[in-house]
């Protein structure tokens, strides 16, 4: 009875402790979208916790119906959607390679691609760079920079090093040479440390603002984030006015606010990445305990 009764307040303690990390995550983005879908006048008496006193949708239609709000995410999309999957493509076919011991000095090409990761040239020799290629202000500027991340590419090479050798050599035995292993053999198996690598790189190419900010000077260029940015910038001023101008502004019935309007924006470029969590979730869990358990 004594066990019985300790395991159950272990477990309380444990459905406690998680209900409560819970609530702290989750309560600021919830703050967000009340805040985004509440009036503009009624969001300045404060004290808005659980859901919206004045239903409105006064700031999603002031975002979304700016036309360099539709530009930006299809930018935006269309990087994501093109550069993920290049991304991935680019980062296995060297980690593959790099996972050979029979490749020519295996060890050099490895230190050589890690030093990059804590060695760069800085911000000028980069542009500078870009500039040569001439990707400024070119779409492809969001794509080539982004082909490759070693970290990334670490992780996979490390997967697929713990793959049974057997498998190459019995390929190898059929007549398959190393690209028909890699696409018929090595893809498919490390679908789940793909996946994982795959969903990060798609929410960093959603997420990105500063490369538009700096490499793109085209408005038809600026992705989501950038235009955002600025929307925010924007408004941020208006969200220093005293009391008095709050007042007065209330006394307007303004239909938009600074507040409203960075929340409504904060969802506008949270929520469509936040849907592509449900459809690689089994992929993702698997690819981020890759390693955990050793045979």
């Amino acid at each position: 009875m004594v066990k019985d009764k300790k395991d159950f307040l272990f477990m309380a303690a444990v459905y406690a402790f998680i209900v409560a990390i819970f609530v702290i995550t989750f309560y600021p983005f919830w703050n967000i979208f009340i805040i985004s879908l509440n009036s503009a006048e009624d969001t300045l008496r404060g004290h808005l916790y659980l859901w919206p006193r004045e239903f409105s949708l006064k700031s999603y239609e002031q975002i979304l119906g700016d036309s360099e709000i539709w530009t930006a995410i299809r930018v935006t999309l269309l990087r994501t959607v093109i550069g993920t999957p290049l991304a991935v493509l680019t980062i296995s076919m060297l980690a593959f390679a790099l996972s050979k011991k029979e490749l020519v000095a295996n060890r050099f090409w490895t230190l050589y691609f890690v030093f990059t990761m804590y060695f760069g040239g800085g911000l000028i020799p980069y542009y500078m760079v870009l500039k040569s290629y001439h990707l400024i202000d070119n779409f492809m500027v969001f794509i080539v920079p982004g082909l490759m991340n070693v970290f990334y590419m670490i992780i996979v090479r490390t997967f697929m090093q713990g793959l049974p050798q057997e498998l190459d050599e019995s390929a190898k035995m059929d007549g398959a040479n190393y690209l028909q292993i890699f696409f018929r053999i090595i893809l498919p198996l490390t679908t789940p440390v793909l996946a994982t690598i795959g969903l990060f790189t798609a929410i960093s190419h959603w997420n990105s603002w500063f490369d538009s900010y700096v490499f793109t000077y085209n408005p038809d260029l600026k992705t989501l984030q950038a235009v955002l940015v600025k929307i925010l910038n924007q408004y941020q001023t208006g969200s220093m006015v005293g009391d008095a101008q709050a007042m007065a502004n209330s006394a307007k019935r303004m239909q938009v606010s600074p507040d409203t309007i960075r929340m409504a924006a904060t969802m506008v470029a949270t929520l469509p990445i936040i849907m592509v969590y449900p459809f690689l979730q089994k992929y993702f869990v698997k690819g981020m305990t890759l390693g955990a358990v050793k045979s």
